[in-house]
């Protein structure tokens, strides 16, 4: 590492005096993501800790490990067992026949991400004389975590661009945006190519592949009423879906470190969870009323279901939980958690054209946030007030 930061100290002369100036951002944001920043606040408000936004991004980043990991495998397994074939797990892993899937499929999209997001953030930091942030180090791992594994590179590189620009960069950047970045490319790749992002063929890689069905869960459900997984390979996560949303399993273990490094309220997504059983348990006190058989099956989808399949998981412990975007007084992130929890099964059953909508209630979440945080803090105020006048009284 001493050959490293030999090299950023022998080529920052260039990028802050010399001709190369404008590359400064660049150079400061490759070198922060190696080393700690060599330079401190010196005016404004600010807190001495032992933790900053690039290791809290970072903590983010080790998280979401073991759902990507499972993701590279899913993503392979599902293809192969879509065609008849039961491949070995590095097979699943590293396939070349016919077609790139498992990490040769994941992480391009990877790199797709980085290059179209970081560039945005760097000729904005440019344009705006400041260093890069750190918040799109998670993001750039996030994007494509949601994503169907066979969604083409052009277009994750424009939901991209749109997410930093519209989501983010039109509010200010890192700290300032009142959605959830990620959320939003996956919303704007939703809603402006949804061929390739709801059917059967987009979950598993198949689009050179005819009478193959790889529907997820929450598809057959809303199509039939019925599903052919059982909670066990939800829990595990060997089904049909986003790249690093079918595993529970590993996105627990994820949601486990963030609650042990404090980085993840565990509030948020304890409520959200909540939420999820109080509208599911309603709904299946309420499935015998429906006249429609579909209808009354979805209903009477036991609640831990929900909990297991699709992407609430992922949504409850990597996104509701975005601190930016989130509650943040302490009991604003009960009241938040709970209504993600309790509108994405809402939006689940009563709206079947969204199968997946934690993604809805989350990024609806997000607009209610600060009004969530207004009335709690105006809540507090006069709990004080009323204090203060009977001690005077």
């Amino acid at each position: 590492m001493k050959f490293v930061q030999n090299l950023f100290d022998s080529t920052r002369p260039a990028v802050t005096t010399g001709k190369l100036k404008g590359l400064y951002p660049l150079h400061n944001a490759l070198e922060t993501m190696f080393f700690v920043p060599n330079h401190n606040a010196h005016s404004g408000a600010h807190v001495r800790d032992a933790i900053d936004m690039k290791r809290t991004m970072v903590t983010v980043i080790f998280a979401l490990v073991p759902a990507l990991i499972f993701g590279l495998f899913n993503s392979g397994y599902q293809h192969h067992l879509a065609i008849g074939q039961i491949e070995s797990g590095w097979a699943n892993f590293w396939t070349l026949e016919n077609a790139l899937y498992g990490a040769l499929k994941v992480i391009p999209m990877i790199a797709v991400t980085y290059i179209a997001g970081l560039a945005i953030e760097i000729y904005f930091a440019y344009r705006n004389k400041h260093a890069v942030n750190e918040g799109f180090l998670v993001s750039g791992i996030l994007i494509p975590l949601i994503m169907p594994v066979d969604i083409p590179l052009w277009m994750v590189a424009i939901s991209t661009a749109f997410a930093v620009l519209i989501g983010k960069e039109v509010f200010g950047g890192t700290g300032m945006n009142i959605l959830n970045p990620a959320l939003t490319a996956r919303a704007f790749a939703f809603f402006a190519y949804p061929t390739y992002m709801s059917g059967d063929k987009v979950w598993a890689g198949l689009t050179n592949v005819d009478g193959v069905s790889s529907a997820t869960a929450l598809g057959q459900y809303a199509s039939t009423g019925t599903n052919s997984f059982g909670v066990i390979d939800g829990f595990l996560g060997l089904v049909p879906g986003s790249i690093g949303e079918t595993s529970t399993l590993a996105i627990l273990i994820g949601a486990i470190y963030l609650i042990a490094t404090g980085v993840g309220s565990w509030k948020i997504m304890l409520s959200a969870v909540l939420g999820a059983v109080t509208m599911g348990l309603i709904f299946n006190g309420v499935a015998d009323l429906m006249i429609s058989p579909e209808q009354q099956s979805y209903l009477a989808v036991p609640f831990y279901y929900h909990l297991v399949f699709g992407g609430f998981a992922f949504g409850a412990v990597f996104m509701a939980t975005d601190p930016v975007s989130a509650a943040h007084t302490e009991t604003g992130k009960w009241i938040y958690g709970f209504l993600v929890g309790f509108f994405s099964i809402m939006i689940r059953v009563f709206n079947p054209a969204y199968p997946e909508g934690v993604m809805l209630a989350i990024l609806f979440m997000n607009v209610m946030a600060p009004l969530i945080d207004h009335y709690v803090v105006n809540a507090n105020i006069q709990k004080r007030l009323k204090r203060v006048q009977t001690v005077q009284a």
